[in-house]
């Protein structure tokens, strides 16, 4: 029978539809039922492209006779995190603090006030390893709730008093300075994989976020360890199984220190922050491999997350069908050498083998390998290179394709929209650009209400029914900025400006600390707060650094101290876990570089000269800098206000810390204004 969660939106609820557990999904009607049975609430947290989630479906959610006990004995509430990043963010801090360790698929037991007393993740059908089996667990926690009932409320009241008072003390509301970034800068060298690149040990995860911020380090300061240490993490991980050599696109992460072996699940967040990364990179160095990887990843993202409706999916799955009905974890990813030959002829399977690293024994499981790009001597024949690869992404795409997490989240469509508006323009792929404005106009068309608040997730055309939290406000904004600034369209701008005034209104409070969820949102047994970057940018830093934006486009001072406020969070946190901090040390570079702010104006849309003009203008490496492009006289932008032709020609104005340098004609001296002067 299919229970509740057949009216979903969310793909990940849709796969535990015809359970035989009568789930129920996050909702006031589930707690209020647990109240009449009198018996505590299952929560089960997960996502569509967690593989451990999979397997405890398949094994207890699934299985009829547990999922009779759980019926008899519980309400069970399923919830897809990344629908819910709020109830999931408030009971993950429970489980950390309880357990010191967390993860998905997270399990935890809550009474009919949501207060929770027992927790966990992943448990098996059978007792192995020292876990208890998930119907031992069942058992325990139904008999606790029957037998030693205020031993569990006064557990339960307990973990909600200690959660409230976990506070943290975010420091003043001082943004960070020089001395802040440095000490940042000096921690990460600390914890850099110098062989490898990267930061830390095994799992690996790519990033991003402190890419950013190293880059923008150097465009600022010309300290060369920085760019050094971004540019050599970009290559490592290019060559890497963790990015698809084939088709484009990275994995989550790697489980080895080397980049070799990913954790197969393609996110639409990391490929938005990572296009971004290789984007900025080439504008940094002219670096030919991250000029490949930027456009290799956008073209990955249009090709396999984009929707009918125009938005992106947020995920492909790791595991898919190895061809004999079983679900494998990367089977439509590796290689084995017999596979090759089929493909491709016994020579050509020869040099294949040898420039993508598949070997006899395997690099992976069951003798298959992970393609690579190896450093090797010798010279490649790039003809036959590209017809090898052209031939083996035909041969994959023959295989079983890995499932598709088709919602649209709206935080990670405009990190996507930034990293194509970005790329497009950069490379002068006006394609790209448009597949951004796409996703713009379906954000704006689906996800707004009347009063500009933001829907979380659609899927299918549809809107859900979450609450947009800060990241969304603060993402979807930083993907309008940077549709403003590309396409010249004031109209971005604006609808960026009225996203930003909800975070100011409805998710800071009087100290200039800002909350995940609103104000007005559903009252949780916390109100969540987190201002560390971890797989993305924080709903903090990511507000702080649109916040900012916004300022050095309007000149409004309400935006800019909203920004400098949040940014105190960065000053304590950056020079004590810069790994973790990555996002909101790049909005502090913007801050400390002013952040610049370009007009480029021209006679009209077919002026080439202007256009020339503008697309120097975004080229700058100046941290943080905004651009407005328009035509002499326009109101589309704040900043192109009283900004003439110079002689009849186009021409670009930069200010900064409200002096401007005189007007120039010349793209090279323009160039020379955007490139930040160490210590500039």
């Amino acid at each position: 029978m299919a229970n509740r969660l057949a009216q979903a939106t969310s793909p990940y609820l849709l796969q535990h539809a015809d359970n035989p557990v009568d789930w129920w999904s996050w909702e006031p009607e589930a707690f209020e039922e647990a109240r009449r049975r009198d018996v505590p609430v299952l929560l089960s947290v997960g996502y569509s492209a967690c593989h451990w989630c999979h397997v405890m479906a398949h094994e207890s959610f699934e299985d009829e006779t547990t999922a009779a006990f759980l019926n008899s004995h519980f309400v069970s509430v399923k919830v897809d995190r990344e629908e819910r990043p709020d109830v999931d963010a408030v009971y993950m801090e429970a489980v950390q603090a309880a357990t010191g360790q967390g993860g998905w698929p997270m399990t935890v037991f809550l009474t009919p006030d949501a207060e929770p007393f027992y927790f966990g993740t992943y448990y098996p059908p059978e007792p192995r390893h020292g876990m208890p089996s998930f119907r031992q667990v069942l058992q325990g926690v139904h008999q606790a709730w029957s037998e030693r009932r205020g031993e569990v409320t006064e557990v339960a009241g307990k973990i909600v008093r200690d959660l409230a008072g976990r506070e943290i003390s975010y420091g003043g509301a001082e943004a960070p300075g020089e001395e802040q970034l440095g000490q940042a800068l000096l921690g990460l060298t600390r914890e850099y994989d110098e062989q490898r690149g990267g930061f830390g040990g095994a799992p690996k995860f790519p990033p991003s976020m402190v890419i950013e911020f190293l880059l923008r380090h150097h465009a600022r300061t010309g300290a060369e360890g920085a760019l050094q240490m971004a540019a050599d993490t970009c290559e490592r991980m290019a060559r890497g199984g963790i990015y698809d050599q084939l088709g484009g696109g990275f994995a989550r992460y790697s489980v080895d220190r080397e980049w070799v072996v990913p954790h197969f699940e393609k996110m639409l967040y990391d490929n938005a922050l990572l296009c971004r990364v290789y984007a900025h990179l080439w504008r940094a160095t002219g670096s030919d491999l991250a000029r490949r990887v930027a456009l290799e990843t956008a073209d990955f993202m249009v090709r396999e997350l984009r929707t009918a409706e125009g938005g992106f999916a947020s995920a492909l799955d790791a595991d898919s069908d190895d061809g004999t009905g079983r679900h494998v974890e990367g089977a439509y990813y590796v290689w084995t050498p017999a596979q090759l030959t089929e493909v491709l002829g016994a020579e050509d399977a020869e040099l294949a083998a040898q420039y993508f690293g598949v070997t006899r024994e395997g690099t992976f499981e069951h003798g298959a390998s992970v393609v690579q790009l190896p450093q090797q001597e010798g010279v490649f024949d790039a003809g036959r290179v590209g017809s090898i690869r052209e031939r083996l992404l035909a041969a994959r795409d023959g295989r079983p394709a890995p499932g598709r997490d088709d919602k649209v989240v709206a935080a990670w469509n405009g990190l996507a929209i930034a990293a194509l508006a970005e790329t497009g323009a950069y490379f002068e792929r006006p394609d790209l650009v448009e597949a951004a404005v796409t996703a713009g106009d379906l954000l704006v068309r689906l996800h707004l209400d009347e009063q500009v608040r933001l829907t979380r997730t659609s899927k299918d055309g549809r809107a859900g029914a979450n609450a947009g939290v800060l990241e969304d406000y603060a993402d979807v904004a930083e993907g309008f900025l940077a549709l403003a600034s590309v396409t010249g369209e004031g109209v971005w701008l604006d609808f960026a400006g009225f996203l930003l005034d909800h975070v100011l209104t409805r998710f800071t409070d009087e100290s200039g600390s800002l909350y995940d969820t609103a104000a007005d949102a559903e009252q949780l047994i916390r109100r969540p707060q987190d201002p560390t970057d971890n797989a993305t940018p924080s709903g903090w830093s990511a507000a702080a650094a649109a916040l900012l934006s916004y300022a050095a486009h309007t000149g409004s001072a309400p935006h800019r101290a909203a920004a400098e406020r949040a940014l105190g969070v960065v000053r304590t946190l950056g020079p004590r876990v810069p790994r973790f901090v990555g996002w909101g040390l790049a909005a502090a570079e913007a801050l400390l570089d002013g952040p610049r702010e370009v007009a480029v104006v021209g006679a009209g849309p077919a002026d080439g000269a202007a256009r020339g003009l503008h697309r120097t203008a975004l080229l700058g490496t100046a941290p943080g800098a905004v651009v407005a492009f328009g035509t002499e006289g326009s109101d589309e932008f704040p900043l192109l206000a009283d900004r003439p032709l110079v002689g009849g020609a186009p021409a670009a104005y930069v200010c900064r810390n409200f002096t401007c340098d005189a007007p120039t004609t010349d793209p090279e001296r323009l160039r020379a204004a955007l490139v930040a002067a160490p210590n500039g």
